[in-house]
C-alpha cells in the first residue's frame, strides 16, 4: 500500500509526502533524516493519511495536495 500523508511541523506548517513505509517515514522525519523541509521544523506530527494501492494513483493525489491552499488543506485535515 502506498500512502500520502499530511505531517504539520512544530511551526505549525504543513509538510504532504508519499511512502510505502507510513512508519518508516515519520521516523525517519522526526530522526532529522526525512524530507529537507521537515529537518529545521522537528517534531513533526502524522494529522492526515490516505491509502492506494496504486503508486501512481497516490502520486496524483499527492499533487492534488499540494496544490491546495492552506485553508483547504486544513478542512481536509478536518474531514470537511
Amino acid at each position: 500500500m502506498w500512502h500520502v500523508y499530511i505531517v504539520r511541523c512544530r511551526d505549525g506548517s504543513l509538510y504532504t509526502g508519499i511512502t510505502n513505509d507510513l512508519a518508516g517515514r515519520l521516523a525517519a522525519h522526526n530522526a532529522g533524516t526525512g524530507a529537507k523541509y521537515t529537518r529545521s521544523r522537528l517534531p513533526v506530527a502524522l494529522v492526515h493519511c490516505e491509502q492506494f494501492r496504486a503508486r501512481g494513483r497516490a502520486l496524483s493525489r499527492e499533487l492534488t495536495i499540494k496544490r491546495l491552499d492552506r485553508r483547504r488543506k486544513l478542512a481536509l485535515i478536518a474531514g470537511r
